[in-house]
């Protein structure tokens, strides 16, 4: 099988990011049929993530392209939705700052090291994906009950207690994932890949 359809699902999940963007911009936070058409397109969006990967693997056609775009393709699709949302709605810009301070180290991180490591989605990182897309899905829905904001903060909040944690957990396997690349390379021996096989998360 070809990596072309996981590859346009990622793509596509790029390209929906601007169109959520100003969705939600020419809505102007009026709970609209703007925001409507933006919840519409940022919930595909989101699937797209869960299925380009998984026919990646499915196929065992994990390309190059897919290991750099898909988590940019992630981390643009929430951080700019979650922003439009702080610009819009008047959320609070805290959690906003730090998951974006969280997801783009985490990245940098282990794409410095994909080419002989491959750093696996653990799974406080997926429950923070989903605390995320349930936390803006709800802000998202137009004339929501005044519970579902207060529902959608502590998505929030959980999502940045879960980041912290996380995070600090891909800092300790990046930096082991260096250190063993340095003493592989000392030895004269390539690195291993190491353990996971999701190179696309």
């Amino acid at each position: 099988m070809s990596a072309a359809l996981p590859n346009l699902l990622t793509a596509a999940r790029l390209v929906a990011v601007p169109i959520v963007v100003w969705l939600l911009v020419v809505d102007g936070g009026e709970d609209g049929a703007w925001r409507w058409w933006a919840l519409l397109i940022f919930l595909v969006a989101a699937a797209t993530d869960y299925l380009d990967g998984y026919l990646a693997r499915r196929w065992e056609v994990v390309s190059s392209f897919g290991k750099l775009a898909d988590p940019i393709a992630d981390k643009a699709l929430v951080l700019c939705t979650l922003a439009t949302i702080v610009w819009i709605d008047g959320v609070p810009w805290w959690p906003l700052a730090i998951l974006a301070v969280r997801e783009v180290g985490v990245t940098l991180g282990r794409l410095a090291v994909a080419g002989d490591t491959v750093i696996a989605a653990s799974r406080g990182g997926k429950l923070k994906t989903v605390l995320q897309l349930a936390a803006i899905t709800f802000y998202l829905w137009p004339g929501g009950p005044a519970w579902l904001d207060a529902v959608a903060w502590w998505c929030l909040v959980a999502a940045v207690v879960v980041a912290v944690i996380t995070g600090a957990d891909y800092a300790r396997r990046i930096a082991a994932a260096v250190r063993h690349r340095r003493t592989a390379r000392a030895r004269g021996v390539g690195a291993q890949e190491g353990p996971g096989a999701d190179a696309r998360r």
